[in-house]
């Protein structure tokens, strides 16, 4: 099969277009045929070994650890089920499908994820990938494209995640940070439909696309945020719902009202921040880290999905063998949604 892979950590030549055996799926696994895999930052820093270790945050490393090269990227996929490994459910034959890319770290449905496809083990930038029967979804019933079906996993499985460990009620104000980009529009989109007020975070450009997709209020990143927060919220902000970190963690937490959560899953503006403790402890706000989702918001999502509850913006689509050029297309942000790959 045809496959995109990456043999060390480094820029876009790291990336390799192969020709490899399809694989062949254990016990418990099955094989799908990948109609759409959706990019994603992680795929950018797992493959610049961007992640860190604990003790050596310099380190080059995969989402969790070191990366076994080579190693087909892609965490997110939709396709159809091609073949069934011994055990796995016969059900899921021919059945239109999104993988939940986790691996996680106990079994039951508030597991957390501790590997993910395209990382830990070969991911959705090839023609078939095998993954286990338990993390297939039959969406076979969805209204949703397959673009749009490979377009959930990770960004909206990270945005749920947040969602639900930030503890997000209806009625409650929400500040999103990055708020054009895939995590930040299902970010936008999830908060809203759970009748909360969205105030969103982007640049000026993307403000109309990202009220399109629900908020509230738009601010703009280049012009202090925490002024136009404080004018667009004088009450102040019950969730934040932050991927950007950096200097915002240290602005935000000042605008949380009393027994507010700020729930951080990414560090697109930088992962060393500094904020002020007593903003913290004095007014019983709550600092929530949060990576991806557990097998609960997972399936929670799928639901969402079948209904017709989401409906992802897909940016861009690229053949497969310009995988490259995709990416270098998602590291300039000048896009609003997901960028996808067709192999």
């Amino acid at each position: 099969m045809r496959a995109v892979r990456i043999t060390r950590h480094g820029g876009l030549d790291a990336l390799e277009a192969a020709e490899v055996a399809v694989p062949v799926p254990g016990p418990g696994e099955v094989l799908v045929r990948v109609a759409s895999a959706a990019l994603n930052n992680t795929d950018l820093w797992t493959r610049e070994g961007a992640y860190g270790r604990p003790g050596h945050p310099q380190a080059p490393s995969g989402w969790r650890g070191p990366v076994d090269f080579p190693r087909i990227q892609g965490a997110d996929v939709a396709g159809r089920v091609a073949a069934l490994g011994p055990g796995a459910d016969a059900g899921l034959a021919g059945r239109r499908v999104v993988v939940d890319p986790a691996g996680y770290d106990a079994e039951g449905p508030d597991a957390n994820p501790v590997g993910l496809m395209g990382s830990e083990r070969d991911g959705g930038y090839a023609e078939y990938v095998t993954a286990p029967a338990a993390h297939v979804h039959d969406m076979t019933e969805s209204p949703l494209t397959d673009d749009q079906l490979a377009a959930l996993p990770t960004a909206y499985g990270t945005a749920l995640g947040m969602i639900e460990r930030g503890e997000l009620r209806a009625g409650e104000t929400v500040l999103v940070s990055g708020a054009s980009g895939g995590v930040g529009l299902a970010l936008v989109q999830l908060a809203r439909a759970r009748g909360a007020r969205v105030v969103a975070v982007s640049s000026g450009a993307k403000a109309d696309a990202v009220r399109a997709a629900g908020a509230d209020t738009v601010v703009d990143r280049a012009r202090g945020v925490a002024d136009q927060v404080r004018a667009a919220a004088p009450d102040g902000i019950d969730l934040g719902l932050d991927v950007v970190a950096g200097e915002l963690v240290g602005e935000g937490l000042p605008l949380l009202r009393e027994g507010g959560r700020w729930v951080v899953a990414g560090a697109l503006g930088g992962h060393r921040v500094a904020f002020d403790v007593r903003r913290l402890y004095l007014h019983n706000a709550r600092l929530i880290g949060s990576s991806m989702h557990t097998p609960a918001h997972f399936a929670l999502l799928m639901d969402l999905a079948r209904s017709g509850g989401v409906r992802p913006v897909v940016a861009a689509a690229f053949p497969l063998e310009r995988a490259a050029e995709a990416q270098e297309e998602l590291a300039r942000r000048n896009h609003v949604g997901k960028i996808v790959l067709h192999p």
